[in-house]
């Protein structure tokens, strides 16, 4: 299958940050570099900037989540807590769309063949910004670890996209 939204380690290089994210592309980097000296790097693969963008705009949630951003302000506690909570909440009860789940099920299902049925991975947010010198976004969104089956991994996914949104990490833009 070919892929639109996923890209595996092997196809990552350090030079895809503004496409996977700086962790994903340091991932990508090392499984292409040190897996063939033998060294075990376990593979895996990348949701891209691209599938968080296609998810947004499948549920129309660009110009809402730009528009409650604009109008907030970061210092007011209460009115942070209620943004950023109602913006999650909007992608927590969004659709991925089916072509963008479609191909994490095969991505997951090449793991699968690679490692064993109900393969656990983790899922961890790579923003495009995260490890610039001077945006380091590091930290600031969730890591879910040990997901087994395609259904736990789609849920992961999109509460991570969500993640992008805590309070921590809206103040911190």
């Amino acid at each position: 299958m070919s892929f639109q939204y996923i890209r595996f380690f092997a196809e990552i290089s350090i030079t895809d940050v503004d496409s996977v994210g700086g962790k994903n592309a340091s991932l990508g980097e090392m499984y292409r570099e040190l897996a063939p000296q033998g060294i075990k790097v376990p593979n895996g693969f990348a949701t891209t900037a691209n599938a968080y963008h296609h998810f947004l705009r499948h549920n129309q949630l660009e110009e809402p989540i730009a528009q409650e951003l604009r109008t907030l302000d970061v210092h007011n506690t209460q009115a942070l807590a209620k943004t950023g909570e109602t913006i999650r909440q909007w992608i927590n009860n969004a659709e991925i769309p089916a072509d963008l789940a479609l191909e994490i099920k095969h991505a997951y299902q090449e793991l699968e063949a690679e490692y064993g049925r109900g393969v656990d991975v983790a899922v961890r947010s790579s923003g495009t910004a995260e490890d610039l010198p001077e945006a380091s976004f590091a930290g600031q969104q969730e890591t879910h670890l040990n997901i087994s089956g395609y259904s736990e991994l789609i849920h992961s996914c999109r509460q991570i996209f969500a993640s992008l949104f805590t309070n921590r990490a809206i103040s911190y833009r």
